[in-house]
């Protein structure tokens, strides 16, 4: 079996381009010309040592145009992602009109009635979670505009406005101006753009954010911080009914390290890093853990474990947190991948099924605890884990190098293996749809469960029997976690398909999502055509989906992701040690 296993790896076929070039607007000049955007230095290692060698290269694949059979690259091919990288681009520059002309200074856009929404505690959350994705895409008016309310408007807010969430503050806000800040060159960092205000803006409005939110750590009479802050008087107090959101609480490490690193503050990471510590000491079901936690007992509440809302990003977070702060090479940090290798062995124990009749791999959920009846049950959010695992595996390498280097142990192989099925069967919710747009919700068609009438709608999908959509899941909220994912698994196995694959959702996103004067909706429906509009544009729409996708159809060393983490809103930040000056 161990060898199949293998052997199944290396005979899996990635033929295809690579697109060459960093930002669209230097590729379309000349597409000759590889753009290092990065300029980074080499990263030393940071994985452990295999306890056993991989399969070895066959001669036969060691033979052809490369050893893991990779077309080469051809001007037509790179062309041909150029121009979809651009169209990407187009679709921000249109979403982002729209938030200007209706909704500039609001959280969010209402698309279809042409307002604004605070939903987030009005800090003007779609300008801070667009803004490095504007930088990324030298998209430098909206760079302007972004950094100017910024620097003009956002530390009034902060110092006026009542209760935000600790946990939605953080990876959109603090996460949005700290990745701003390195993009931009501050800290040696990579100055994409010379647009907006210095970097120093960024990074003490970031601290007064954080000074402020470090309330719901100091407040909280254990190491489990509370979920809501009030910013002007630098209060917390827990959410009604007193729990909090395990991935919630467990999802904040990265922003507050980061700036304790460039602040040379550690106090955000000493309380952040409280939490995870904590973590460490808790019962858990082979390392899966419930939903909810309580701040006042620092106990873990109930038993329903899932990767999908309230549980995802904890996961996330003990790998990226472990790789941020340098991996094995920091010991300190050793017990988050051993608490991360423990959880996804437990994944693949307990929550990995098949579909009948066409056998999706798919990961369910045990809302009644270890002991109690699996429910066949995926959330959209769930398929942020193709990518967790890959990324886990490979450490940010490519599947090839990782290979040839002798870096992968069986269990990152078995990690591999299981991040491309899942990626498969997150790709078949899309497509098993009439419009192309997978849902909030699927379930799943097994032996133990089955209703009928609840298919998405494309007749001819293969998968029509296999993924069920009741009608209160149907919405889509245009979620980034399957182009997220896509990213991930294309840069690491250099798998065209992955591509492709995003190509075919974005066009979705297109075709029935785009509000003609400006902006991006969600809908009611995936499986009608035409679908009912919902008037509302989530802010990672900008902050994380469409820069995901761009990135998808971009070269592998723009933002490459052996020297960036993104945090869970799709902010990059920069590997300790792995980013110099360009």
């Amino acid at each position: 079996m161990l060898f199949g296993l293998a052997y199944l790896f290396l005979t899996h076929t990635s033929s295809g381009p690579e697109v060459s070039g960093g930002l669209v607007k230097n590729a379309m000049r000349n597409e000759k010309e590889k753009i290092n955007s990065d300029g980074v230095s080499g990263l030393k290692r940071f994985w452990r040592k295999p306890p056993r060698l991989p399969p070895r290269l066959s001669p036969d694949e060691k033979g052809g145009k490369n050893s893991f059979g990779h077309e080469a690259e051809n001007p037509s091919s790179r062309l041909k992602w150029v121009s979809r990288q651009q169209k990407v681009r187009d679709s921000f520059i249109h979403a982002w009109s729209g938030y200007k002309k209706y909704a500039m200074g609001y959280d969010e856009l209402m698309p279809l009635s042409h307002h604004g929404v605070d939903g987030l505690g009005g800090l003007g959350a779609t300008v801070v979670d667009a803004l490095d994705t504007a930088i990324i895409m030298g998209a430098d008016e909206i760079v302007s505009e972004a950094g100017s309310w910024i620097e003009t408007q956002l530390l009034d807010r902060i110092k006026h406005k009542g209760q935000v969430n600790l946990f939605e503050t953080t990876i959109r806000v603090l996460g949005g101006l700290l990745s701003a800040y390195h993009l931009s060159g501050g800290d040696g960092g990579m100055k994409l753009t010379r647009n907006g205000p210095k970097p120093a803006v960024y990074l003490d409005i970031a601290r007064d954010l954080a000074d402020r939110l470090l309330s719901a750590f100091t407040a909280s009479p254990t190491s489990v911080p509370y979920s809501d802050v009030i910013l002007r008087d630098s209060s917390a107090h827990p959410a009604p009914g007193g729990l909090s959101s395990t991935s919630e609480v467990s999802t904040l490490q990265l922003e507050f390290n980061y700036l304790s690193m460039v602040s040379g503050d550690p106090k955000y990471s000493l309380e952040a890093m409280k939490v995870l510590e904590h973590l460490k000491t808790l019962p858990k079901v082979e390392g899966l853990v419930p939903i909810y936690i309580s701040p006042h007992s620092g106990q873990f509440s109930g038993e329903n474990i899932r990767l999908g809302s309230r549980g995802d990003s904890y996961y996330e977070y003990l790998l990226k947190v472990w790789l941020h702060q340098g991996g094995s090479q920091n010991t300190n940090m050793t017990y988050l991948y051993d608490m991360y290798s423990e959880a996804m062995k437990g994944v693949h124990n307990r929550l990995v099924r098949k579909s009948v009749p066409n056998g999706l791999v798919f990961v369910g959920e045990l809302p009644y605890g270890s002991n109690g009846a699996f429910s066949p049950k995926m959330d959209h959010l769930v398929c942020f884990l193709p990518g967790t695992l890959a990324l886990g595996a490979t450490k940010g390498k490519t599947k090839e190098k990782a290979m040839k280097d002798n870096l992968l142990t069986f269990e990152d192989l078995e990690n591999l293996k299981l991040a491309e099925d899942l990626m498969h069967t997150c790709f078949q919710m899309y497509s098993v749809t009439s419009t192309g747009l997978a849902p909030e919700i699927a379930y799943f068609h097994t032996e133990e469960y089955s209703e009928e009438g609840l298919d998405g709608g494309n007749k001819t999908s293969k998968y029509l029997s296999d993924i069920i959509i009741k009608h209160a899941d149907r919405h889509n909220l245009l979620r980034p976690e399957t182009v997220e994912s896509l990213l991930f698994l294309y840069r690491i196995t250099e798998d065209p398909k992955y591509r492709e694959w995003g190509w075919q959702i974005f066009e979705a996103f297109e075709n029935y999502t785009k509000v003609d004067t400006g902006g991006y909706s969600s809908l009611d429906d995936v499986t009608h055509i035409p679908p009912q509009r919902r008037d509302k544009m989530e802010t990672f729409f900008l902050g994380e989906t469409l820069k995901y996708l761009y990135l998808l159809f971009s070269d592998s060393d723009v933002i490459p992701l052996d020297k960036f983490i993104f945090n869970t809103e799709a902010h990059p930040l920069p590997i300790k040690g792995a980013v110099r000056s360009s």
